[in-house]
């Protein structure tokens, strides 16, 4: 690896990874080398420590036996609260959201504690929220719509110091009938959106890449990403 790269973790993909969660970090990647700059994804398993010296993370969805196994993980190797608290970039997808709150419930109805990035927790709902979710984002520097595909039965409620990431327009977002979805603390990004959410939402994408580089990027003229998100958008 270059030592001038754009690092991009990936975390725990072997089982943080449901609904091709992982292809975030494979667009983030992508997108530098379009514009000419060096990128290097570093997956971090379950064999390894995580550092806390990357440029940008991304965690994926997981299911209950996956997410225990996750917490655990990053608990013992706490390289990305240190690397949020230097203001590193994270994305954070589905049940990585519960993982990064103070605790979640499972299905069973048992309390498990989180790592506490996102002032969220997270209890079961009496209903699955499965299918396309439209929002408005309320995060600076975003202007288009946010797409993507949710399927996950958790409630998230924010905390004083979380800040929702958009609000639904079609779907149901965080489960809790607030009309909010995601969160939003710091540098930390989380999202009930599937997709890969990055590969649907380029102004997403690359707002996480500004953050990473500490600078303003051109856009990229995409036919076929901005077919994609005419083809959701017209579908919800």
């Amino acid at each position: 690896m270059s030592e001038s790269a754009v690092r991009i973790g990936l975390v725990l993909p072997d089982v943080m990874g449901t609904y091709g969660d992982n292809g975030n970090a494979l667009i983030l990647r992508q997108r530098l080398r379009m514009r000419d700059i060096d990128a290097e994804i570093v997956q971090i398993t379950l064999n390894d420590p995580v550092p806390e010296s990357l440029d940008v993370y991304t965690l994926g969805g997981a299911e209950d036996a996956a997410q225990r196994l996750a917490t655990r993980h990053l608990t013992k190797y706490p390289g990305l609260q240190r690397a949020s608290e230097r203001g590193a970039p994270v994305l954070a997808i589905c049940a990585a959201i519960q993982v990064l709150g103070h605790w979640y419930e499972t299905s069973a109805g048992e309390r498990v504690d989180g790592i506490s990035l996102f002032d969220v927790t997270t209890a079961p709902q009496a209903t699955r929220s499965i299918g396309e979710v439209v929002t408005t984002p309320g995060l600076a520097g975003l202007t288009q719509k946010l797409t993507g595909f949710e399927n996950h039965r958790g409630g998230t409620t924010l905390g004083a110091d979380a800040a929702p990431l958009a609000t639904v327009t079609s779907g149901v977002g965080n489960g809790v009938g607030d009309g909010r979805e995601g969160v939003v603390q710091g540098s930390v990004i989380g999202t009930y959106m599937h997709g890969p959410v990055l590969a649907r939402n380029p102004e997403l994408a690359d707002h996480l890449l500004e953050k990473a580089l500490g600078t303003s990027l051109q856009p990229l003229d995409l036919s076929e990403v901005a077919q994609l998100r005419k083809e959701r958008l017209r579908r919800t």
